[in-house]
């Protein structure tokens, strides 16, 4: 599990492409602090498990390696990265921390696009206080957002402005802007989703009563 805060904002050194799968290395000095073989972080919002042995991390500091399979290419915004790209990281969360987002899981729901980007209101010296972002919003998961509900955009967690039924909007302040690879977005870009986990489990409970006992052969 994740909470969404990023740690690091990382960059791809490499990308070998293995068959239909590919093989990402990537520069994170913070995220690599303690980091083993098997450990789970999160990149742009989907979890990966790092690949080295102890002795490649321990050579190679500041950069891990992680396989990433075609499933996960084509259902994320993984298959547009390319070398130097900026990515969001994240290590798991450890049991017992502060919550500072929300419940992630590391599991992408969809793609988005951004739509728009609106500036807010500006400080003295002209600097931006905030942005406001929309984002398209496939329609299998439009049902799962609600206003001031909470949403995963490439790893970060984030606060719903308006829920509408094609899109959504976030306001960005200007450490998010700063410090996460949605500051840098461009309209068109895509974006990996996730939205709160507990949506979907609300969802599960209210359907059960319609769901057949396959153990019996015949709903209750």
């Amino acid at each position: 599990m994740f909470t969404g805060i990023i740690e690091e904002l990382g960059e791809v050194v490499s990308i070998e492409e293995i068959g239909d799968s590919s093989r990402i290395r990537l520069r994170g000095p913070v995220v690599c602090q303690g980091a083993h073989h098997g450990d789970s972080i999160a990149v742009n919002g989907v979890c990966l498990t790092v690949v080295d042995t102890p002795e490649q991390l321990a050579t190679e500091s500041g950069e891990f390696t992680a396989d990433v399979m075609a499933e996960t290419l084509h259902r994320s915004s993984l298959g547009v990265l390319r070398t130097g790209s900026p990515v969001n990281l994240e290590r798991a969360m450890a049991l017992g921390a502060r919550l500072g987002g929300h419940l992630v899981q590391g599991h992408v729901d969809a793609t988005g696009a951004l739509l728009s980007r609106e500036p807010g209101d500006l400080d003295a010296d002209g600097t931006v206080r905030w942005e406001v972002l929309r984002f398209s919003l496939p329609q299998s998961i439009s049902r799962y957002l609600v206003d001031k509900g909470s949403i995963t955009v490439d790893g970060v967690s984030l606060t719903v402005v308006e829920a509408a039924r094609d899109s959504f909007t976030v306001s960005l302040i200007p450490a998010t802007l700063a410090l996460t690879t949605l500051g840098a977005k461009k309209v068109g870009d895509p974006v990996n989703l996730e939205v709160d986990v507990l949506a979907k489990y609300v969802e599960r409970l209210l359907d059960s009563r319609a769901l057949p006992d396959t153990i019996g052969g015949e709903a209750s």
